[in-house]
C-alpha cells in the first residue's frame, strides 16, 4: 500500500470515529432516543450508506443529475398505483420502481439513439414525468385531496413514519447492494473509468448500466418516505461530492461516502427531534451540504484552504 493511502485511509478511520462519538453527544445534550427517533435515525444512517455506494459511482460518471431524474419520474408511477391500488404502500413503491425504471431506460434510449447528450436527454426525461406526474396528482387532489390521499408524503417525505420494517428493508439493501458492488467491483470500476476500454474488452456494457441503474431506482425508491421525491437527490450525491475532495481511490470514495451519508442521515433525523416541527428530509440535505462545504474548504491536498497555502508558500519560495 502507497504511504498516500494509508494516509487517507488514517482520515477515514479518524473521520468515523468522530461521526460515531455524534450519538453520545447528542445524549449528553439531552436528546432522548424513544422509538420514533431511534428508527428514523438508523433509517436515515442506513439510506444515507445506500447513497453514498450507489451515488459515487453516479458522480464519478457525470451523471449526478441522473438521481434527479430517477426521483421525479418516480412521482407518476406512484399517483397511478395509487389511482389503481390505493393506498397500499407496496403497489406505491412498485409504481415508483416501474416509472423510475422506464425513465433510465428512456434517458440511455435517447442518448443511444440521437445526438442528444446525457445531461440534456436527462433533463428532458426529468421535466416530461414530473409534469404527468403533478398533472395526476391536481387531479387526485380536486377529488380526495393528494395529502389526505397520503400522497404529499412521497413528494416531501414523512420521515415520523419510518418503522422497525422499513429499517430492516433498507438494511437488507445495504447488504445486497454491498454484496453486488463487491462481486462486479472490477467491472464497474473500469466502466467507470473507461468505458470505451470495457466495451473494447468484451465486457457487457449495457448489463452493466443496467446494474447500476437498478441500484440507484431501488436506493430512490427506498428513499422516498424519508426524503421525499424532491430532496432526495441531494442525499444520493452530496455524500459522493464530499468524499470525492479527499481521495483518488473509488474504493476509499465510496468508503468515506458511506460515512458522510451515514452521518447526515443520522444528525438530520436528530436535529429535527431538537424542536417540534422540524422536517427531517431537509434536514438531512442540510447536513450533507455542510459535510460539502467542510470538505470543500478543509480537505487535504484539494481543500481551499491548502491550495491557499501552497500558493502562498510558492510565493514566498519565489
Amino acid at each position: 500500500m502507497l504511504p498516500e493511502d494509508r494516509r487517507v485511509w488514517r482520515q477515514i478511520a479518524l473521520i468515523g470515529l468522530l461521526m460515531a462519538l455524534g450519538a453520545p453527544l447528542s445524549m449528553a445534550l439531552g436528546v432522548r432516543y424513544d422509538y420514533t427517533l431511534t428508527n428514523v435515525a438508523l433509517g436515515g444512517a442506513l439510506l444515507g450508506v445506500l447513497c453514498g455506494m450507489t451515488g459515487s459511482f453516479a458522480v464519478l460518471r457525470s451523471q449526478s443529475l441522473i438521481g434527479d431524474t430517477l426521483s421525479h419520474a418516480a412521482l407518476p408511477g406512484v399517483v397511478i398505483a395509487f389511482l389503481l391500488f390505493g393506498r397500499e404502500a407496496v403497489a406505491l413503491l412498485l409504481g415508483a420502481a416501474l416509472t423510475g425504471g422506464l425513465g433510465v431506460l428512456l434517458v440511455n434510449w435517447l442518448v443511444g439513439t440521437t445526438r442528444l447528450k446525457p445531461d440534456g436527454a436527462m433533463s428532458i426525461v426529468l421535466v416530461s414525468f414530473f409534469a404527468v406526474g403533478v398533472a395526476l396528482l391536481s387531479y387526485i387532489q380536486g377529488r380526495v385531496g393528494a395529502s389526505q390521499a397520503g400522497l404529499d408524503k412521497f413528494i416531501f417525505g414523512q420521515a415520523a413514519a419510518i418503522i422497525e420494517r422499513d429499517v430492516a428493508i433498507l438494511g437488507a439493501a445495504c447488504l445486497l447492494i454491498g454484496a453486488l458492488l463487491y462481486a462486479f467491483w472490477k467491472a464497474f470500476k473500469l466502466l467507470t473509468f473507461d468505458p470505451d476500454f470495457a466495451r473494447a474488452v468484451g465486457l457487457p456494457v449495457a448489463r452493466l448500466n443496467a446494474l447500476l441503474s437498478g441500484a440507484l431506482v431501488v436506493v430512490i425508491v427506498l428513499g422516498l418516505q424519508l426524503a421525499g421525491a424532491i430532496l432526495m437527490v441531494g442525499l444520493l450525491i452530496a455524500p459522493a461530492v464530499a468524499a470525492r475532495q479527499w481521495t483518488r481511490r473509488l474504493e476509499q470514495m465510496i468508503v468515506l461516502a458511506s460515512l458522510f451519508g451515514a452521518f447526515s442521515g443520522g444528525a438530520g433525523a436528530v436535529l429535527s427531534a431538537l424542536e417540534r416541527g422540524l422536517p427531517t428530509g431537509p434536514l438531512m440535505i442540510v447536513v450533507a451540504c455542510a459535510v460539502v462545504l467542510v470538505s470543500i474548504l478543509f480537505a487535504p491536498q484539494r481543500g481551499m484552504l491548502w491550495r491557499l497555502l501552497r500558493q502562498r508558500a510558492a510565493e514566498e519560495a519565489s
